[in-house]
């Protein structure tokens, strides 16, 4: 039996399994970002015996734990190198403390790179290699799987999709070079739709109104409904985001040429119109004319729980005889 762990920027989950695609009892939390690291560490003090109470588990019958953390992470020193989104994690060595609490081996790793490997090994991806996991939310992460096992560069991560430099459009209308991350991401989708907005105070659209006319209210979601009722610039933002994603799936593919690249993330419940068949249409007109055809790009298929799945996974992997 395994333990899978999330630590995300907003959520905290923990799972128990065998590793296999199956979760036999799960918890979930919400991070609070003002509490920082130690508030998370905290919540997973009291979720661990919590969780293996409600899968009627004895601590002594598990062999270890995965996580998968919200930021990039050292294979050597076992450590978390930063988190972009909660305050305390820089150099906190995560795996022996989570070792120290549970008192079997952890295993610790990016959660994109873990969430590229459940969908490989049984979601979307299954049965193909390589594939290339991306994620798109609050951020862009990305996680190349061969043979189902991560690759992991010399160390500290690899696939770092969403810090590709794209040609994309700002709100002032230029065209410039910039991280696919502040074009695609949630929260770029979010922070041009609140642009807009503060620019067409004299127009009725329908963001304004699904917003109740406040920027602040703005999200990636409500721009994605506004752009459904025919919203130009919320359609606008949404073609600016197809995009970029094409241009940085196009690089992918000329460096990598993966089988399949299954997409993920809360943007990606946009769907077919709004997201898939544009992007699939942009990369089969600029992508390296000899790899034409070769790849594959579809939606995930293991939805929240994808990260927990793969930290079991991960576990198994990696700690299975310990």
């Amino acid at each position: 039996m395994f333990l899978g762990i999330e630590i995300g920027g907003t959520k905290l989950q923990l799972g128990m399994g065998h590793g296999d695609g199956q979760i036999l009892a799960l918890w979930r939390g919400v991070v609070n970002p003002s509490e920082g690291s130690e508030g998370i560490r905290k919540q997973i003090v009291n979720a661990v015996p919590e969780l293996l109470a409600k899968a009627k588990v004895d601590r002594g019958a598990l062999k270890g734990v995965g996580i998968g953390f919200g930021g990039p992470t050292d294979d050597t020193t076992r450590t978390v190198i930063k988190s972009h989104q909660i305050e305390g994690w820089d150099g906190f060595p995560l795996a022996d403390w989570i070792s120290d609490l549970v008192g079997v081996p952890s295993v610790l790793c990016n959660d994109a790179d873990v969430a590229g490997l459940a969908e490989a090994l049984f979601g979307a991806g299954k049965g193909l290699s390589p594939i290339f996991y991306i994620t798109i939310g609050s951020g862009i992460g990305g996680g190349l799987i061969i043979n189902g096992e991560i690759y992991c560069g010399v160390g500290r991560g690899a696939a770092e999709i969403g810090h590709l430099q794209v040609y994309a459009e700002g709100v002032e209308r230029d065209y410039y070079m910039m991280p696919l991350e502040d074009v695609a991401s949630g929260w770029a989708i979010a922070n041009e739709g609140a642009g807009y907005m503060e620019g067409r105070e004299y127009r009725d659209t329908p963001l304004r109104r699904l917003s109740d006319r406040d920027p602040a209210k703005v999200t990636g979601q409500l721009v994605a409904e506004a752009a459904r009722e025919g919203d130009e610039d919320a359609l606008r933002i949404i073609a600016n985001a197809q995009e970029a994603i094409a241009q940085a799936i196009c690089q992918v593919i000329v460096l990598l040429c993966p089988r399949r690249i299954v997409i993920g993330g809360g943007v990606s419940l946009m769907g077919e119109e709004l997201l898939f068949e544009p992007i699939r249409r942009f990369v089969a007109r600029d992508v390296f004319p000899p790899f034409a055809g070769l790849t594959d790009i579809v939606p995930a298929a293991l939805g929240e729980v994808v990260v927990v799945h793969g930290a079991l996974a991960l576990a198994r992997q990696k700690l299975g005889n310990s």
